[in-house]
């Protein structure tokens, strides 16, 4: 149902850092930048596996309110990484990698916090 989301971020440097490592164990990676002539000078950018579907937008003092984004992966191993990359790339963990059954009985999660504050995670709902 969502085709694209976006998160304000108050330094895309930092942020564009910690996204590129902790999005590659899911296979994403920052595929598009928005050339600045049409964001008003901001840094704006898209990261996906095949197109953008999670941007980042710069040059907001700081962001308004912390979000929470879910990351689809695609095998527990994948939530492993993706935690283990976030944690090494300076997110603060917020729940490591786990079933969740609580949700549902496959739900296995991981959560930390990107440099904002932003409450993000990698889940896989497959049975192992």
């Amino acid at each position: 149902m969502i085709d694209h989301l976006g998160i304000a971020v108050s330094d895309f440097a930092a942020s564009k850092t910690f996204y590129d490592k902790a999005m590659a164990p899911l296979g994403a990676s920052l595929l598009y930048m928005v050339p600045e002539e049409y964001t008003g000078g901001a840094k704006v950018g898209g990261y996906g596996r095949d197109r953008p579907v999670f941007w980042l937008s710069g040059g907001t003092d700081k962001p308004k309110a912390a979000q929470h984004v879910a990351f689809t992966a695609r095998s527990r191993a994948e939530v492993d990484a993706f935690h283990a990359a976030a944690l090494a790339a300076g997110g603060t963990d917020n729940g490591g990698p786990g079933l969740r059954p609580h949700y549902h009985p496959n739900y296995y999660g991981a959560f930390v916090f990107d440099p904002d504050g932003n409450n993000v995670k990698a889940v896989c709902h497959d049975p192992e």
